[in-house]
Parts: C-alpha cells; sequence; structure tokens
C-alpha cells in the first residue's frame, strides 16, 4: 500500500470545505467530527484559507487534514511548511507531480482521462482524485479503469452527493467520494453545525 492510501484507507467521505474565514471553517472541522467524518478538504479559493488551514492543523482538531484546489507549483510550496496530511489538485501537470515528489506533500491529483492517469502513475502514485466525476459519467469509466489500472484506487468527485454516493463507493477500486454537500454554505454561515454533523452522520449511514 502507498502512504496515502495508508493514510486515507478509512476515509469513505472527503467533505469539500470552502473556508469562509477562520472561525467557519474550525466550526466545519469540529462539527465533521462530531458527524462521524475523519478527513476535510479545506480548499484555497478564499484569502482566509491559509490562516484557516494552518489554525485548524493548530487546533489539535483530530481530523486528517487535507489542502485542496492546488492548481500550480506554487500551490504545493504554500502549504508544504503546514504539515498537512495530503494534498489534492483538480487536474495534473508534470509541475505539479514534481512539487508533490520534491517536498513530500502526498498528492491526490485530479485525472479525467487514461492519459492524465499514466502520467500520475509514472511519478509512482495509485490514488487520485476523479474530477469532475458525474460530469464526465465517472461511474463508467471507473468501471472501464479497472480492467487495465486494475491496482489503482480513486476518490471521485464533483456532482456527488446522497443520491449516487453509494453507487459510487459500491465500486471496487474507489475508497472514498468527495463533494461539498455535507457543508451546505447557508448552515455554515449561519453557525448551524448539528445541522451539518447530521448530514454527515446521514451521509455515512447510506453507506452501511
Amino acid at each position: 500500500m502507498s502512504p496515502l492510501y495508508n493514510t486515507l484507507q478509512h476515509t469513505r467521505l472527503m467533505p469539500v470545505v470552502t473556508p469562509y474565514s477562520v472561525e467557519a471553517t474550525l466550526g466545519i472541522a469540529r462539527a465533521l467530527v462530531e458527524g462521524g467524518i475523519n478527513a476535510i478538504e479545506i480548499t484555497l479559493r478564499t484569502p482566509a484559507a491559509l490562516d484557516a488551514i494552518r489554525e485548524v492543523k493548530a487546533s489539535g482538531i483530530d481530523i486528517l487534514l487535507g489542502v485542496g484546489t492546488l492548481t500550480s507549483a506554487r500551490n504545493v510550496q504554500a502549504i508544504a511548511d503546514i504539515g498537512v496530511d495530503f494534498a489534492i489538485s483538480p487536474g495534473v501537470t508534470e509541475n505539479l507531480l514534481r512539487a508533490g515528489r520534491d517536498t513530500g506533500v502526498q498528492l491526490l491529483p485530479g485525472v479525467g482521462s487514461a492519459s492524465e492517469l499514466m502520467l500520475g502513475m509514472e511519478y509512482g502514485l495509485t490514488e487520485f482524485k476523479l474530477f469532475p466525476a458525474d460530469t464526465i459519467n465517472g461511474y463508467e469509466l471507473l468501471k472501464a479503469f479497472g480492467g487495465p489500472f486494475g491496482d489503482i484506487r480513486f476518490c471521485p468527485t464533483g456532482g456527488i452527493g446522497p443520491a449516487n454516493l453509494k453507487k459510487y463507493m459500491d465500486l471496487p477500486n474507489v475508497f472514498c467520494v468527495g463533494g461539498s454537500w455535507m457543508v451546505p454554505k447557508g448552515a455554515v454561515l449561519a453557525g448551524e453545525w448539528e445541522k451539518v454533523s447530521q448530514i454527515c452522520r446521514d451521509s455515512l449511514a447510506l453507506l452501511s
């Protein structure tokens, strides 16, 4: 097993979090843990992102800390010293892969084709994000990947929610699914943390 898979093998759901503020992101992290979720992907989509990532890291909240929406090698460098558990990109480039290798950041790069997947495999990776999963008919694509890439595992994200998450999770090459449905913007901005926790519990129950 790869180090990244060892990190994430017990992660079935990956909440994709927009960090509106440091305080809100800390509230989300606590609510996820209360709801039975053990990992978080904090995206680099707002000015508060890096501060929020640092504060979640320093908080001692018992959650695997991931950073998402890495689109350049510069993003990898920016998070390398924070000590996050993993990082996720929406796509894959040589520069990203080299930066992950050179900094030791465990990278889960996004792929949407066999060629992109093979590029990541050339760097020794065996786990990938499939994105945007539902838009590219990801369920059928993952079934097709199971033949030539039988030892590769995926975390599909994009267009996944309560209606289809179990379908994806039932595929043998899927180890987790990701999405933002667990952290609805309205509940986050209102500080309705129990609502977030309950959505997480309900989502996990769909997989039982």
